[in-house]
């Protein structure tokens, strides 16, 4: 999947579980940003007659779906903590449906600039070439634990070991054009909103005038 020759200024947003990556996207789509998430995507492909449904089920059996015929994500969570094998099948049935819907979604893109929101953006390996910036939402580990047990009801343990699967908080940082520090409430990322929003509309009208590259 080829982005940056897109004509159109992109941002690859991310940040660990709980960092506020959907609370950030809102803001900048408040602000005439389009928004691809990638993971309301995956969520739309496993769902009730999802596109992806059919496979899933020809290759982990029927049980793995709920009984709306949508992905039951818990049964599907723990065998792919516990088993590589069955991780890079389901990976290798999303990702082409994923890559698919995602820039079916960014052609259609009315706003001024587009963000793909992909929260294992460092992690999965080809996001950092595609979009010409990339925007890290960052707070400490801590907190994320703490989010993430008061929104999900998980253990610490658990949250824990959700944050072992991910590229660290230093690997984030360093993949990163651009960072929100979240740490604080939502009056402290509007200023930063605001900066980054400015930011953006420039290189998107730069990018206009002198073509798609690494901004």
């Amino acid at each position: 999947m080829q982005i940056q020759n897109a004509p159109y200024f992109s941002v690859g947003l991310t940040g660990g579980i709980g960092c506020g990556k959907s609370t950030v996207a809102d803001m900048f789509a408040a602000r005439g940003a389009s928004i691809v998430d990638t993971d309301q995507i995956a969520h739309s492909l496993t769902a009730a007659n999802g596109a992806a449904m059919p496979a899933l089920v020809a290759q982990f059996g029927a049980d793995y779906a709920d009984a709306r015929g949508a992905l039951d994500r818990t049964k599907m969570r723990n065998l792919v903590f516990s088993d590589a094998a069955a991780k890079a099948k389901l990976e290798g049935i999303l990702h082409p449906r994923i890559r698919q819907a995602t820039l079916a979604a960014a052609a259609e893109a009315t706003g001024s600039y587009v963000i793909f929101a992909v929260p294992l953006l460092v992690e999965s390996g080809g996001w950092v070439e595609r979009v010409n910036r990339v925007l890290v939402i960052d707070c400490l580990e801590s907190l994320q634990v703490s989010r993430v047990m008061a929104r999900n009801g998980l253990s610490e343990e658990q949250v824990k070991a959700i944050m072992a699967t991910q590229a660290t908080r230093a690997m984030r940082l360093a993949a990163a054009d651009d960072v929100i520090d979240n740490n604080g409430d939502l009056a402290a990322l509007a200023p930063q909103i605001a900066q980054l929003h400015d930011l953006y509309l420039a290189f998107s009208k730069r990018m206009a005038g002198i073509g798609s590259q690494r901004l």
